[in-house]
């Protein structure tokens, strides 16, 4: 008998259909999880798991946080305990029976660890059992068929670089939060996390607000007109001053004052550019074009798994942007074709004399970049996951597909001595633009126009603005900015930020972090440098890259993480109750949310005794009893604004992810009231 081991129950079940051409089945009192089939004359066994089978943790005597020292963990023992011990005892219990440990777990770091875990487990009910690794790319019949056929060894390398993180983030976040969440007095479900990915990354998010409040911006203006053709033109088109921003008001009142009623066309000049197609995705570029569609990263990371485990995408955790020369591409378009929706841009393709894909700059050998591997049906899909399926789909074409080529259009006009510029711009080839629409801009078309036409102007205005200060980071740029830095990797980024909106560090997309996020980071880096900055985790990231080649060894790695953090530790315990006081500071301005309207004081968000839920109250109780109360779920932020109705302070309230809403506190409000008898009909 052999026995197939994977990570979900999702592809233990597609695998093992695969394999026994539909005819496996549920595997007795495991039928949630395991399967059973003949092949070939011999009985195979296929059991799904949920993640890793092991984790991570100190001994029992570590556990307690107000009884153990934080400073004691970063030296501490780690041990391996099991995650689901019915789990494992099934597992044993079907390896004795074994002649063949087939390992099917994803291919990358955290997938051979789970695999390497399992092989240490069987081994200790059957130690010369036979083991192997089936690598594979996509949950398809080709692929899964030719890793079966090709079975290879464990990647222990690559495992131990896996182990290797498990190790380091373990030490590093239970020591650096067991000590920021006690020196502020912030235990149980409040807790604040510390850790060496995270910390930088909300570093990151913190100086950009900061550079938006150092902001000091500076008035412009501008002068534009519109214009019309004298004859047979009915279309108005813009134009705006050469100079575009005047620093001085003086200066554009006087430009405006010179404009006449028309405008004689000094020049016309056209102009072809072409735009190359898009490179091919990985998962950074899945994750931020997936964001600037509305969709969160980590939810993102979640549907491309899904789609991953049921057959219809590829492995969605890769750093490779080049498609190697083994994938069948003319084939897997023919594939491709039969999607009801899409198809046809598929045989559109297939009909090029040639198909020259684009290559990015990252090349791996491990998994090609995201693409579509079987077809599809918006009713097979739900929403979201139809827009994630059909974004990796239309991807894949537009990296097939010809350059893109634009008509730009620019012409100079001089209306009362004063010059001005009206540009636009159409597509005259779509190319790759036919395929991958995403951000398309608009054509801007102008009229026919020559040399020496005079035209009539019909409208100008004298504007006023102002520069505006960089913008905040959205998520999709930040999982960018993070693999710029080298801060976690492609399997991580999406979970970090995750973990930045659990822990109320930052809120909405754009990332506005908030003042226990800027408290915490501020702390860190006035005490503690080192782990507000990306130079060290980066460092330690590329150790990791070290270890999975085989170049040092696991210890050796996180030995040295362990004396950087040692460093980091004696930092904070000398400075311990300068930085608590920071951060409790700015847990204060977190719960502070505007002035009362009775008395002036400060409203503060508070917890009732008994029942335990929040409201607003003064802090001028027990004189001022004004009170309001609040949603008992997601963070409540001020906004620094007064509802011009009720004069209470309007609040902003933020759920994880999920768009922020503005509302103000008095539930009495008389906006309020017009709200629900205008939804009442």
């Amino acid at each position: 008998m052999k026995l197939i081991i994977t990570e979900k129950n999702t592809t233990a079940r597609r695998i093992a259909q695969i394999l026994s051409g539909d005819k496996a089945k549920p595997l007795g009192k495991e039928g949630g999880s395991a399967y059973v089939f003949n092949r070939d004359g011999e009985e195979y066994r296929c059991i799904g798991l949920k993640g890793h089978i092991l984790k991570v943790d100190f001994p029992e005597s570590y556990q307690q946080w107000q009884g153990v020292d934080p400073r004691e963990l970063v030296r501490a023992e780690i041990v391996k305990i099991p995650n689901n011990k019915t789990l494992l005892r099934t597992i044993q219990k079907h390896a004795r029976e074994a002649d063949e440990l087939i390992v099917a777990t994803d291919f990358d770091r955290e997938g051979e660890l789970i695999g390497a875990d399992v092989v240490s487990k069987v081994r200790e009910v059957r130690p010369d059992i036979a083991v192997r690794r089936a690598r594979f790319s996509a949950l398809t019949p080709a692929e899964i068929e030719h890793a079966f056929a090709n079975l290879e060894s464990i990647y222990y390398d690559l495992a131990q670089a896996g182990e290797a993180r498990q190790d380091i983030d373990l030490v590093w976040g239970a020591s650096l939060t067991r000590f920021i969440s006690l020196a502020s007095t912030r235990l149980g479900k409040q807790f604040l996390s510390v850790g060496r990915v995270q910390s930088p990354t909300l570093a990151l998010i913190v100086d950009r607000e900061k550079e938006r409040k150092e902001f000091v911006p500076v008035a412009f203006w501008t002068v534009k007109i519109r214009c019309r053709k004298r004859e047979g033109g009915d279309g108005e088109f813009a134009a705006i001053h050469r100079k575009e921003r005047f620093g001085e008001k003086k200066e554009a009142e006087a430009a405006f004052a010179r404009v006449t009623d028309t405008a004689t066309v000094t020049s016309v000049e056209e102009k072809e550019r072409a735009t190359a197609p898009p490179i091919p995705f990985n998962t950074t570029g899945l994750l931020s074009a997936a964001a600037s569609l509305g969709i969160a990263a980590a939810k993102a990371m979640s549907i491309a798994e899904n789609l991953y485990m049921n057959g219809y995408i590829s492995y969605p955790r890769v750093d490779n942007t080049v498609y190697p020369p083994s994938l069948d591409i003319r084939g897997l378009l023919e594939t491709l074709s039969g999607c009801e929706e899409l198809g046809g841009y598929c045989r559109e393709i297939l009909a090029f004399k040639s198909i020259r894909p684009t290559r990015g700059k990252k090349q791996t050998t491990d998994h090609p970049p995201i693409h579509p591997t079987a077809p599809a049906g918006r009713s097979d899909l739900s929403a979201q996951d139809w827009k994630v399926y059909e974004l990796v789909f239309r991807r894949f074409l537009a990296t097939l597909s010809p350059e893109a080529r634009y008509s730009s259009l620019k012409v100079e006009l001089e209306s009362g001595g004063e010059p001005f510029v009206a540009r636009g711009s159409r597509v005259i080839e779509e190319g790759w633009l036919r395929f991958y629409p995403y951000g398309r801009k608009k054509d801007v078309l102008l009229p026919e126009l020559s040399e020496g036409e005079d035209v009539i102007v019909v409208d100008r205005s004298l504007d006023e603005g102002e520069t505006q200060p960089p913008a905040r980071y959205s998520q999709g740029r930040l999982i960018e900015k993070m693999e710029e830095l080298g801060l976690g990797t492609k399997s991580t980024r999406h979970t970090i930020i995750e973990s930045l909106y659990e822990r109320g560090y930052i809120h909405g997309d754009p990332i506005v972090p908030t003042e226990t996020g800027i408290a915490v980071t501020e702390a860190l880096r006035k005490y503690a440098s080192p782990i507000s900055t990306p130079e060290m985790t980066a460092r330690l990231e590329e150790d990791m890259d070290r270890i999975a080649e085989g170049k040092v060894e696991r210890r050796e790695v996180v030995e040295k993480s362990r004396d950087l953090l040692d460093g980091v530790m004696a930092m904070l315990e000398s400075s311990r109750e300068d930085l608590a006081a920071e951060i409790r500071n700015g847990i204060r301005e977190d719960r502070i949310l505007g002035d009362c309207p009775t008395c002036g004081g400060n409203l503060r968000i508070l917890k009732a005794r008994k029942s335990g839920k929040r409201f607003v109250g003064c802090s001028g109780y027990p004189q001022c009893t004004t009170t309001y109360p609040l949603p008992q779920s997601g963070s409540v932020m001020a906004t620094g604004e007064v509802c011009p109705e009720c004069g209470s302070p309007k609040v902003k309230i933020s759920s994880g992810r999920r768009r922020a809403w503005q509302l103000c506190l008095d539930p009495s409000c008389p906006s309020k009231q017009r709200q629900k008898q205008e939804a009442q009909g």
